[in-house]
């Protein structure tokens, strides 16, 4: 009788905490890609207005008259390449000064609404995110049967549950840890935009020379890598919520108990790989 109640006692103890276990664990997760969908989607200046700031006043202090100084060197040797080019003015055309002109305005121009510029960039990928954010609002949300839970743990004796109820416990740390590599990786990439932005115009400085273009031209493409991760961080989650609405259909809780264990051990690799995917489609290096 008393061996009896024992066993009632931790059956009921480890359904409970499997049950616990399993919803705290979709709860979190859920959570977590809600923030994912709001982080990934802020321009610099939308997710923190302080730090924006301060990068923005270094910026305009400390690196643009440095990249003043860079701009007057190409323009003076802009203009000695076009001389030369020209038999040294021997076939002078007065058109090249106007070229010249319009050059030196277009480089004074970018280095002066250089963070107009970088701004209209992650105004792109915002617009992006935002539009798929809307459209797979529907996936982001994952849930599981209780009730079919529970009548499949109904069954299980006071091993069974002990073992599901480890396994269970597992995977919500698991979900933790995942929680933990998507805050790193949000703030991570934010941190890293920061540090980009900071020395915007000293390469935006060099786009109006041939020969010394490519470091805008690189510069740009890695400006386009970063705001557009966001985009692929959110196919990403979207990706591993539709995966973990599939184990409903598991044939046993420990087939879906693993089968989301190794769903999120992907999520995490595949993040950590956003960044260098997004650099190798925009070419960046």
């Amino acid at each position: 009788m008393i061996a009896n109640l024992i066993g009632d006692w931790l059956r009921e103890l480890f359904t409970n905490g499997i049950i616990y276990n399993f919803t705290g664990m979709f709860n979190d997760m859920n959570a977590r890609v809600g923030e994912v969908a709001g982080q990934v989607g802020q321009t610099p200046e939308g997710w923190n207005l302080g730090i924006f700031n301060l990068v923005r006043t270094l910026s305009e202090t400390v690196v643009i008259p440095i990249a003043g100084m860079i701009l007057t060197f190409i323009v003076c040797y802009e203009l000695i390449h076009m001389v030369i080019e020209r038999n040294n003015m021997h076939d002078f055309d007065t058109f090249i000064i106007f070229k010249w002109i319009f050059k030196t305005f277009c480089a004074v121009y970018i280095l002066t609404h250089t963070f107009e510029i970088v701004m209209f960039v992650f105004g792109l990928a915002q617009n992006a995110v935002n539009n798929a954010a809307g459209v797979i609002a529907g996936s982001l949300n994952v849930d599981i049967a209780l009730a079919d839970l529970v009548d499949q743990l109904a069954l299980m004796n006071v091993g069974e549950l002990l073992g599901l109820y480890l396994e269970s416990l597992i995977l919500r740390l698991a979900m933790n840890a995942v929680s933990i590599c998507v805050f790193l990786i949000i703030y991570g990439r934010m941190i890293e935009i920061y540090l980009t932005i900071s020395v915007a115009p000293i390469p935006l400085s060099t786009m109006i020379n041939r020969e010394w273009g490519g470091i805008g031209n690189s510069y740009l493409k890695t400006l386009f890598a970063l705001a557009f991760q966001g985009f692929l961080i959110m196919v990403c989650v979207a990706i591993y919520a539709v995966l973990l609405q599939g184990i409903a259909g598991a044939p046993s809780v420990h087939a879906a108990i693993w089968g989301a264990l190794g769903y999120t051990v992907l999520l995490c690799f595949i993040l950590f790989k956003t960044g260098s995917l997004a650099r190798s489609l925009f070419g960046a290096h």
